[in-house]
């Protein structure tokens, strides 16, 4: 018996000689809209296929409309044909979250949605929150984020710790009022970060 551990070995792309990686067969890459076949539409980013499928000249509004819900959730970079496999998971509940933004949701439940975001993405995703709220939709979100937590309406800082540590309410309110309670340790991040 002959036991091969192949478990350092990663996951190699190779591309098909035929359409080198372009995934359609040459029928099919033959025609075109706007100018670009099938595989070029899959690897617009989002906000430029928001921009193609806007355009007078070959409007696709639905479209359109689907590439700006990933654009309105700072996924503007994605492309549209990009394997979920390379998304991360916070890149993954942000698609999510665009995927109900075409319907009239008026409840939003979210779990830290700004982890691994940069801060400019991260101020992308409060705006959608205001813009969803302002809209009359409800959106509750469980955050670490000062930046996302001064911008809420209510607060609900549970605690004192983690886990077995934590569960009660320590403090709630407005961001201000926990800033000034002195048993909320989020307070104590929100006065420094206010």
């Amino acid at each position: 018996m002959v036991y091969v551990d192949l478990g350092f070995v990663q996951g190699v792309d190779v591309p098909c000689e035929v359409c080198e990686g372009r995934r359609f067969d040459a029928a099919v890459l033959e025609h075109r809209f706007g100018g670009l076949d099938i595989a070029e539409v899959l690897d617009l980013p989002a906000a430029e296929a928001a921009e193609f499928f806007a355009d007078a000249e070959h409007r696709v509004p639905a479209a359109a409309r689907i590439a700006g819900y990933l654009v309105d959730v700072g996924l503007g970079y994605v492309r549209l044909g990009q394997p979920l496999t390379t998304l991360s998971g916070g890149e993954r509940q942000r698609l999510k979250l665009a995927s109900h933004l075409n319907e009239k949701a008026t409840l939003f439940v979210l779990d830290e949605p700004t982890t691994g975001l940069h801060v400019a993405d991260a101020g992308v995703l409060v705006g959608l929150f205001d813009r969803l709220v302002d809209a009359g939709a409800t959106v509750i979100v469980v955050e670490h984020n000062p930046a996302v937590i001064t911008r809420a309406d209510h607060v609900i800082d549970l605690g004192p710790g983690a886990g077995s540590d934590g569960g009660r309410v320590v403090a709630e309110g407005t961001p201000r009022q926990v800033a000034t309670n002195k048993d909320s340790a989020m307070g104590r991040y929100l006065a420094r970060f206010m």
